[in-house]
């Protein structure tokens, strides 16, 4: 189900330990907080030795709100998206749900709202691995491989253009 290059992704990805989403005590989800930030930072960083750098992220205080962009290089052509998502009550057995605003309706494989869609091959994966896995693994599984797939298609109908070659 996942290449080599994705295995070795995700095995370079801390794998989280806490149980914990933000309905539990402040202690459980400021620990569970504490794991996300420090495998997004590995995934960032080692994202960026392997001249892969494709996201910003950030949060609010609590940490319950996500939002950053991330961008896509396609035939030496830079597209770049917002987006954003929300910790799930039920978090960390349900998935975060990420969006991308701006490309809502303009693909089939999108919820409304621009929830991009990871219902067939992501959640099943996500599922086995709870709490094991956060928001990074919903990056370089889920978010990674949909724009990997949806954005050549987008610009390939003309759906979408380089802001800057406009």
């Amino acid at each position: 189900m996942v290449d080599e290059v994705t295995k070795k992704t995700l095995n370079q990805i801390p794998l989280l330990k806490t149980n914990a989403g933000p309905r539990e005590n402040k202690e459980q989800w400021a620990q569970r907080l504490k794991e996300e930030y420090l495998a997004l930072i590995k995934y960032v960083e080692n994202n960026k030795a392997a001249d892969n750098d494709w996201f910003r992220l950030e949060s609010n205080k609590e940490g319950t709100r996500w939002f950053g962009k991330c961008w896509y290089i396609h035939q030496l052509l830079k597209y770049e998206f917002e987006i954003e998502f929300d910790i799930p009550v039920t978090y960390p057995a349900t998935a975060p749900e990420i969006a991308i605003p701006e490309l809502d309706g303009k693909t089939a494989k999108m919820y409304r709202g621009g929830k991009i869609c990871l219902t067939d091959h992501f959640k099943p994966l996500w599922a086995k691995n709870v709490p094991k896995f956060g928001i990074a693994h919903a990056l370089a599984l889920g978010l990674g491989p949909w724009l990997a797939v949806e954005v050549p298609e987008l610009i390939e109908r003309q759906v979408i253009t380089n802001k800057e070659a406009s």
